[in-house]
C-alpha cells in the first residue's frame, strides 16, 4: 500500500495577524501500485495540457486547472481520508505554542485511527522541514501507529512527486469547503466526494 500525505493552511495561532483559522491534513492511498502508476500518468498528460504545468498545488492553481486535475485522476482506485482542525477548539498549550508537536500529532492521529485502511504501508511525506524533524516524525509515526499499519516513512519533494501533488490537491479541496465565504467553495471537494472515506472533524 502507497500512502502520500499533504496539509493546508498552517500551525499558527495568531489568526489575527495571517494564520489560517483551520488547519487539514490528508492522506491518498493505493491499495494497488499500478493505479498509482496509471494515476500519475494521468497527471503528467495534464500538466503536458497545461504547458508543462510543472508543480499542481491547490492554492496556486486556477479553477480550470483545479477542473481538469480532478476529471483527470477521478478514473483511478484510490481513497482520501482527512482529518480538519478548528483552532479556537484547540486549548493544550504544547499544540499552540510548538509547531512541530502540532503537526505530528494530527499526522499521528489521521493515522491511527484510520478505521483498518493501512496495512503494511509506505507512507510518502512531502519533504519540506528540517532533517532533524523529518526523522523524529518518521519514528514517532512508527511508534505510535498500529501494528503492521506503517512499514515505511520517507519523505518526498512534492515538486518531483506527482502523489504528493494529488495529496495536495485533495486536502486544498478539503479545507477551502471550510471557508463557505469564498467562491465555489465546496465545488472541488464535490468532484472529489467519490473519493473521499472519511473525513474527522478534531473536537
Amino acid at each position: 500500500m502507497l500512502v502520500f500525505i499533504d496539509e493546508s493552511g498552517d500551525p499558527g495561532f495568531k489568526i489575527a495577524k495571517g494564520s489560517s483559522d483551520h488547519f487539514a491534513v490528508a492522506l491518498v492511498a493505493f491499495k494497488d501500485i499500478d493505479q498509482s502508476l496509471r494515476a500519475t500518468k494521468a497527471i503528467d498528460s495534464v500538466a503536458k495540457g497545461m504547458r508543462s504545468y510543472s508543480e499542481f498545488k491547490f492554492s496556486k492553481s486556477r479553477p480550470e486547472i483545479r477542473d481538469a486535475f480532478f476529471e483527470a485522476v477521478a478514473p483511478y482506485d484510490f481513497c482520501v481520508r482527512a482529518i480538519v482542525i478548528r483552532k479556537e477548539d484547540i486549548y493544550s498549550r504544547k499544540l499552540r505554542t510548538d509547531k512541530a508537536s502540532f503537526y505530528s500529532f494530527f499526522v499521528k492521529s489521521m493515522l491511527k485511527f484510520d478505521n483498518g485502511l493501512l496495512k503494511n504501508a509506505k507512507v510518502v511525506i512531502d519533504g519540506s522541514g528540517e532533517r532533524s524533524f523529518r526523522n523524529e516524525l518518521a519514528a514517532y509515526l512508527r511508534k505510535h501507529t498500529g501494528d503492521g499499519a506503517v512499514k515505511k516513512v520517507i519523505f518526498s519533494d512534492s515538486k518531483n512527486d506527482r502523489l504528493v501533488q494529488l495529496a495536495d490537491m485533495c486536502v486544498g479541496a478539503i479545507a477551502r469547503s471550510y471557508s463557505p465565504e469564498k467562491k465555489d467553495a465546496c465545488r472541488w471537494r464535490q468532484m472529489l466526494n467519490p473519493k473521499i472515506e472519511d473525513i474527522w472533524n478534531f473536537r
